[in-house]
């Protein structure tokens, strides 16, 4: 059993290393040798990465790809993609090229409002605190000016505060609710600043309220935060094209692909074991995306399982239709991102990543997001009603398995070409790159 260390972040990067590797290795010299394999040999670049968090000892790669061949609103984009899972890129460039031809994507910005809370305990009635709420409201946007002169001068800002009464979810508990707007960054910063001067203006004018009781001046605050739960900020994708025109594998006819694919669609909106999978497919290439420009991917997810759940049931967050013979496939999803401030400027790939996407605006790379959900839900339905999913997926996992197992170029080159013809499993390249070194 590991004894506790005392001071563990006062000690130097070497010496963090060699303490994990002599209390958590069985080989201690081969465990350091991994962790500095992956540091930067270019001395500023790897100071910049250490100080993105605490605690570093190394770099944890993740390969960057790219998918070409996006036309997004009439307009071409070469998408960055940053994932370890094997066919997402290609998967991804596939559904770009196929609608590439028919038309494209589709892409609205539908609102931007994004929120935070203040949250607090009162032990009066309502109507009282409504009563103070209204008469210091003004307050709580001038005390917050200094905060918000910056963000207004770009359009942004807060929107809107409102009181709001959870007594009957949880005794004397309330909200201060309040919308914002900030433009390109993602605003974390910008809106819990806001939120808790909102708190201290709040305790503070309790204090002087003299329609308040002695008890009820003592307003609790428990926390002043922003919600990932943005339902407001919200973006459409969607494609569409003739049923006719959806050929593209001769084992099945346009009208049966069209058919089995909005029946799959219909499956993962009724289904939360489906529609979990089905949803994992589509943040398999928005996370990629979100990772590639430098944003808050676990935001994100959170604040869109939320909302595939907003109405009481887990469902799918795209749809399908056939009608008058035009196959429609779409959906909107919340998505909180930003282009300026927090590792936009501060990372050299995550730089390149959006100058690949030619610096696009938050609402624009909201859109290339949406995209690149929509593309991978798409290739995923294509093949599950088609070919299945692990022809595809395996043959792309083929290389990982052979890197398992220290396959020589040499041997790659055979494997490949055996399972050119052949199905690929686990077992199976296995079993062929044995026979081939016995």
């Amino acid at each position: 059993m590991t004894k506790a260390v005392s001071g563990f972040s006062k000690l130097s990067k070497e010496e963090k290393v060699q303490w994990i590797a002599e209390h958590h290795f069985s080989n201690p010299e081969q465990a350091v040798a991994v962790l500095k394999k992956y540091w930067n040999s270019d001395a500023e670049l790897q100071k910049l990465h250490d100080e993105f968090i605490e605690n570093t000892i190394s770099n944890f790669y993740l390969p960057l790809g790219v998918a070409p061949n996006f036309l997004i609103n009439g307009k071409n984009y070469t998408i960055p993609m940053a994932i370890e899972e094997s066919s997402v890129v290609a998967a991804a460039s596939k559904a770009a090229k196929f609608w590439a031809h028919r038309g494209g994507f589709k892409t609205t910005v539908l609102g931007t409002e994004k929120i935070g809370q203040v949250h607090f305990m009162f032990p009066g009635s309502f109507e009282t605190l409504h009563a103070f709420f209204t008469s210091i409201t003004p307050k709580l946007y001038s005390e917050t000016e200094s905060i918000t002169k910056n963000m207004q001068k770009r359009g942004g800002g807060i929107l809107d505060i409102e009181l709001r009464d959870k007594t009957s979810e949880l005794e004397n508990y309330y909200q201060l609710h309040a919308t914002f707007e900030t433009k390109d960054s993602m605003g974390a910063n910008f809106i819990n600043s806001c939120l808790e001067q909102f708190a201290k203006t709040l305790k503070e004018e309790a204090q002087k309220y003299t329609a308040f009781s002695d008890e009820e001046k003592n307003i609790q605050i428990i926390m002043s935060i922003l919600s990932n739960f943005v339902p407001n900020c919200l973006v459409r994708a969607e494609v569409s094209c003739p049923v006719a025109e959806l050929k593209e594998d001769k084992n099945i006819s346009q009208e049966e692909f069209a058919e089995k694919f909005v029946r799959a669609v219909q499956i993962a909106e009724i289904e939360p074991y489906r529609a979990v999978t089905h949803n994992k497919g589509i943040m398999n290439g928005i996370d990629a995306v979100i990772i590639a420009s430098g944003n808050d991917f676990r935001a994100v997810e959170a604040g869109i399982h939320a909302f595939a759940s907003r109405n009481g049931k887990y469902t799918s967050l795209s749809h399908a239709k056939v009608e008058n013979g035009i196959f429609t496939f779409w959906m909107e999803i919340p998505l909180a991102l930003g282009t300026v401030g927090g590792l936009t400027t501060l990372h050299p790939l995550v730089k390149a990543s959006l100058e690949m996407l030619g610096n696009p605006t938050a609402e624009e790379l909201m859109q290339i997001v949406a995209v690149a959900g929509l593309a991978q839900n798409f290739a995923a339905l294509r093949s599950l009603t088609t070919t299945g999913i692990q022809q595809g997926h395996m043959k792309m996992h083929l290389m990982n398995i052979l890197n398992q197992f220290k396959a020589t170029e040499e041997e790659k080159k055979q494997v490949i070409k055996y399972f050119e013809k052949n199905t690929v499993s686990h077992s199976g390249v296995v079993d062929y790159l044995e026979s081939l070194r016995n």
